[in-house]
């Protein structure tokens, strides 16, 4: 038994592509002896750039298994991709039999092993040794990463600017921590608008800051709205697309800085929402009662259940529900073959106040309050409890002046 919980620490958690579905069942007959790798999920050809990337993103492997044999200058390719998009992921590469070439032009191309068939167990746990100890040599963080809560609508103008807004200043008054809010809908954002903020830097910028929120320069980049940093959408509106890896590096820096990082998102549909949906720890598919809402709502459930994201990784908001309207949760939640987190009502008098004010939503309003009840309840803060000063990271925001 001892023997057999050693093998299950050293177990590695592992992407396995390959096209040769014989490689594949060689290597998998070994994995029931070695417990070298635990593989979480297969894929049976080699994907496309935008495929793989969410992948990674979703699993977030400690290892890719990738067939070389089958096509080896495209799995080159996809190992320089790998290695880019997610430097902290290993790839190692398989193939049918011990080839020198192969072994040379896939290391140099960024792979940390190979191993052939018959793929023995001792030289998969002499691999696993290395890989093991190239991943304590990477620095461990210096505290727990915060979190990344995004919002993206199932149709535009349903308001998830709105509750990421909101939501973030309930955060920010309910626990005092670090938050940052940026505005990912280049084309038409409306954050800076809401919070009745000046554009000095934009989102864009932060994308093009090499060393992220750490940097020195990063002050002039966000504006800051009762407690909150926050990085706006460009004032012109632009139809630049954002870089995956600058995406992600941009993310990786925040959640070290920040104890919160909430994404207003455009619609689900775009590329730039469901690259940020993979980098989420929360996040909300915003829809309205009404009918072409709900329509693209269910459509946008059933993409992401194309694409592998499991019910459980997202919740579904709908906003501004009327006391008129006759759909109940249960009818919603069968209209979208999916549950229905939380509903938020049509309070239009008090959120026009608030715009208007550049203000949070006032604490004795039907909006404020089921506001309020879904930050609590992301933050783990009781009813009517504030999280104590001493659970607090930094009770300014990261780089405000006040």
């Amino acid at each position: 038994m001892e023997d057999a919980g050693n093998r299950m620490a050293q177990q590695l958690t592992a992407l396995l592509i390959a096209p040769s579905r014989e490689l594949a069942q060689q290597l998998s007959k070994t994995l029931a002896a070695t417990r070298a790798f635990q593989i979480l999920a297969e894929l049976k050809a080699y994907p496309q750039r935008q495929t793989l990337e969410m992948r990674l993103r979703q699993l977030r492997p400690d290892v890719v298994l990738l067939d070389l044999a089958s096509e080896f200058l495209t799995a080159e390719e996809l190992i320089r991709l790998i290695t880019h998009v997610q430097p902290e992921t290993q790839v190692v590469g398989l193939h049918r039999r011990n080839d020198p070439e192969a072994l040379l032009r896939s290391l140099r191309a960024g792979a940390s092993e190979f191993l052939y068939w018959p793929f023995e167990q001792a030289v998969q746990q002499e691999a696993v040794s290395r890989l093991r100890r190239l991943r304590r040599a990477e620095t461990a963080p210096e505290r727990e990463p915060g979190k990344v809560v995004v919002f993206a609508s199932a149709k535009p103008g349903s308001g998830a600017s709105t509750l990421a807004t909101q939501l973030g200043l309930a955060l920010r008054r309910l626990t005092d921590q670090r938050i940052l809010v940026a505005d990912l809908d280049l084309a038409g954002g409306s954050l800076g608008f809401y919070l009745r903020l000046e554009c000095q830097g934009t989102v864009l910028g932060a994308l093009d800051e090499q060393q992220g929120p750490a940097s020195a320069s990063w002050s002039s980049l966000v504006a800051h709205a009762h407690g909150l940093d926050v990085l706006t959408a460009p004032e012109v509106p632009s139809t630049e697309l954002v870089e995956p890896s600058r995406l992600h590096d941009l993310l990786e820096g925040a959640r070290r800085v920040y104890d919160w990082t909430l994404l207003d998102l455009p619609s689900i549909f775009s590329r730039t929402s469901l690259l940020a949906w993979t980098e989420s720890t929360d996040a909300f598919l915003v829809a309205t009662s009404d009918l072409p809402s709900l329509h693209l709502a269910r459509k946008a459930v059933n993409l992401l259940a194309q694409l592998g994201f499991p019910r459980e990784r997202y919740q579904v908001l709908v906003n501004r529900v009327s006391r008129r309207d006759a759909l109940r949760d249960s009818d919603l939640e069968k209209i979208f073959n999916a549950p229905v987190h939380a509903c938020f009502p049509d309070d239009g008098r008090a959120l026009d106040r608030a715009v208007t004010m550049g203000q949070p939503l006032a604490g004795d309003c039907e909006l404020g309050r089921v506001i309020e009840e879904l930050a609590r309840r992301l933050a783990g803060v009781p009813a009517g409890e504030k999280r104590p000063a001493g659970m607090v990271l930094q009770a300014r925001p990261a780089f405000s002046e006040s």
